[in-house]
């Protein structure tokens, strides 16, 4: 019994993270302008630079650096995040792997 019981709280913990995936992330003004990021050779083979972007943390824009990382499947292409205007706020759509 206990079991089953484990199964479905996993299932649901595995739903609700499922669930914010592409969660949007809004602010009042626009963004500052992208940093040029100087990001050097790749710590391996394989390795793709996911591009820093400028986050709304705390009531005010944070940078947060980009970084290397391993696509999940061979041929991802790494699509970065961006910020539009909307309804009178900026929104930002994470980037993602495609």
């Amino acid at each position: 019994m206990k079991r089953s019981w484990l199964l479905v709280l996993m299932f649901a913990m595995l739903s609700a993270v499922g669930c914010t995936a592409g969660a949007a992330y809004y602010a009042p003004v626009p963004p500052p302008p992208a940093r040029a990021e100087v990001y050097g050779v790749a710590p391996g083979p394989g390795f793709v630079w996911v591009t820093g972007y400028w986050g709304w943390r705390g009531g005010r824009y944070a940078w947060v650096p980009g970084r290397w990382a391993r696509p999940p499947r061979p041929r991802s292409v790494w699509i970065p995040g961006y910020w539009e205007g909307h309804h009178n706020r900026y929104r930002y759509h994470e980037g993602h792997w495609r």
